[in-house]
């Protein structure tokens, strides 16, 4: 019977391996996430699904980063200085001057504790104005970015939209914008920095299912 039983363990432990691969996949990048989210909402109210740029990416979590970690800030008509996205955000993300488009949204907000991707988006979308700026047809492209302050709280989140062209816009020098953690943005391909606690890593649960797979085979 122990050995009959051999294969089912196996064959148990290998599905929750692929869904622990699963996992690592859509999961690491809560960024990614919010940008799923927006688009799922777009295409439910009609409007155009908008393509998630990692350059624009980038440069909202530079916008983020303006804040210096400052809840407060955030709201009216604080916000960075339209100069800061040639002279400091492109720089800081490796996109080219000269690929930049024009910003037709910004949403932002901030709390103490960390709010997962679907909380972010109520708190985005919290007016009229802000669901007029998520269902805006003047937007081509979208990036997203989420950062905790010195490993902890306050936590941001931004989305910014643009009207540019895609493949040809906010690009990107080499293919990949610059290390920017803390932090993560959308449309990379990333995991998540360490900033950010999403819970158990997925790629932990990974191995500790190879582990337990090995040791299947050996009863």
């Amino acid at each position: 019977m122990a050995v009959a039983a051999q294969p089912l363990l196996a064959s148990a432990l290998l599905a929750l391996l692929l869904a622990a691969v699963s996992a690592a996949d859509t999961k690491n990048n809560p960024a990614d996430e919010l940008v799923s989210l927006i688009n799922s909402n777009r295409t439910a109210s009609k409007a155009s699904n908008l393509v998630d740029n990692q350059g624009l990416g980038c440069i909202a979590l530079q916008y983020i980063k303006a804040y210096k970690g400052q809840c407060d800030q955030v709201g009216g008509n604080k916000k960075p200085v339209d100069s800061s996205f040639i002279d400091t955000f492109a720089p800081n993300c490796g996109v080219q001057a000269a690929s930049l488009a024009k910003i037709t949204g910004r949403l932002l907000a901030c709390q103490p504790s960390y709010p997962p991707p679907a909380q972010a988006f109520d708190m985005l979308i919290a007016d009229e104005r802000s669901l007029q700026v998520l269902h805006s047809k003047n937007h081509t492209e979208v990036g997203a970015a989420v950062t905790g302050t010195s490993g902890g709280g306050p936590y941001f989140w931004c989305v910014l939209f643009s009207n540019g062209k895609p493949n040809s816009s906010f690009t990107v020098e080499g293919g990949v914008p610059k290390t920017a953690h803390p932090g993560c943005f959308s449309g990379n391909n990333d995991e998540c920095s360490g900033a950010i606690s999403t819970g158990v890593s997925a790629w932990t649960l990974v191995s500790a299912t190879l582990f337990a797979l090995a040791g299947a085979f050996t009863l």
